[in-house]
């Protein structure tokens, strides 16, 4: 029987939209295994790797449940904001970058903790920035998740977010067979407000970009809607929302945002997240025969080391699964632990979804991250190309508003 308009936004809403989980029971089998999964990882990585892989892989799974229990997707805030003019996501996003702008200075400036280097993601502004997050914004509208929706997508039990992945995969790989091509492309070295302006200076001008977007998003809502959409949480806060959800906009920048710090702190980088999918990509091709360390991307020092290490010595890989349990035990507690649904969507749905994640993975790369490594920790990092990735992000994603409905994906605005 063939799927219906509304059975197709019941299934786009399912695992997403999470509502509170005090009317269900916690799933303890679920919520048991999870946490013995994070023991487990734990203590394999402290004996294989080190403490600080171990500590990186519990901080993942926080981000997991945070992202899961606050609904906090970037696809999802992007597209409202285009469709209806609702502006909540971005700016609980603005909050969000304020917050890990105050953790990240003054570790930046200090610039060495726990013995090794630690720096932001300050990258070039040009060309590929510009195309790489346009193709993102069209990918993560037919994916119905960007990157670190796709990893609590699929911890949560959204099937699709298996599919988004593969694509991610796929696409992540191309993007570094030219790689060095869109590097030569026209682009300005890399822009530091902290290095321009001074910490000072530098804080303050990111705080006024961000003040902008966050009241001409709130102007712009009011203008449309007549009215403003809090993100602070509508409901009266009690403790039991922490483990079972759901949490607020505010809530949820929090603790992305000191998380962010953390890893900034462990690894001496940023949260990253797609980085990953290119080296779990470039392995399963050299299993292949395919001779990937002669593409220009792997002959840079770090990508090369990726190779050559244990897939467990990789921090993003770490992270990645670590936030895919982490929205899996968010799962369990709201009383929601998955059930696949996967047969029930219709093949154009599936096929949108798939090429949404190629357009996301090769997007990635090309632009220096995702929503999160380009977006998110650039912004953090006081970087001018992180605020492009916006522009890029926000065009492609009307392009791909654009397309949606075609893909049998609903534009209907969610709360």
């Amino acid at each position: 029987m063939a799927t219906t308009e509304s059975q197709i936004l019941n299934l786009e809403s399912s695992p997403k939209s999470v509502p509170s989980g005090t009317d269900r029971k916690i799933q303890s089998p679920g919520v048991f295994i999870t946490l013995a999964l994070f023991a487990i990882g734990f203590v394999f990585l402290l004996q294989t790797v080190s403490l600080t892989q171990a500590v990186l892989y519990l901080i993942a799974g926080v981000l997991g449940v945070g992202l899961y229990h606050a609904r906090y997707g970037f696809t999802t805030s992007y597209r409202n904001f285009i469709v209806a003019g609702r502006g909540a996501g971005l700016r609980a996003q603005m909050v969000m970058f304020l917050i890990a702008n105050l953790l990240f200075l003054p570790i930046i400036l200090h610039g060495t903790f726990f013995g090794h280097s630690v720096s932001g993601y300050v990258f070039p502004v040009g060309i590929s920035v510009l195309a790489g997050s346009f193709m993102f914004g069209i990918g993560m509208q037919l994916g119905d998740a960007c990157a670190s929706g796709t990893l609590y997508h699929t911890g949560g039990g959204d099937a699709r977010g298996v599919l988004t992945l593969v694509g991610f995969v796929v696409g992540s790989v191309l993007g570094t067979v030219n790689f060095t091509w869109w590097m030569s492309t026209p682009h300005f070295q890399p822009v530091s407000f902290v290095k321009s302006f001074g910490a000072v200076g530098g804080l303050l001008f990111n705080a006024l970009l961000l003040a902008m977007v966050y009241f001409i998003t709130a102007a712009v809502e009011k203008r449309r809607n007549g009215n403003v959409d809090s993100i602070r949480m509508k409901q009266p806060f009690s403790m039991r929302t922490i483990f079972r959800g759901p949490w607020s906009w505010v809530a949820g920048s929090v603790v992305l945002a000191v998380g962010n710090a953390a890893v900034l702190l462990l690894s001496g980088r940023p949260w990253g997240v797609t980085s990953a999918f290119a080296m779990w990509g470039a392995r399963i091709a050299q299993a292949m025969g395919i001779h990937v360390t002669s593409w220009g991307y792997w002959q840079l020092r770090p990508h090369a080391l990726s190779l050559q290490h244990g897939l467990f010595h990789d921090v993003t890989t770490v992270l990645d699964i670590g936030i895919i349990l982490g929205s899996l035990l968010a799962a369990g507690l709201a009383g929601r632990f998955p059930r696949p649904y996967f047969r029930q969507f219709p093949v154009r749905m599936l096929a949108a979804v798939f090429v949404g994640g190629v357009l996301m993975g090769y997007g990635a790369r090309i632009a220096f991250g995702c929503n999160i490594g380009a977006y998110f920790a650039g912004i953090a990092s006081f970087s001018l190309h992180g605020w492009e990735w916006l522009v890029g992000g926000m065009l492609g994603s009307v392009v791909g508003v654009l397309i949606r409905p075609v893909a049998a994906l609903s534009n209907q605005v969610k709360q």
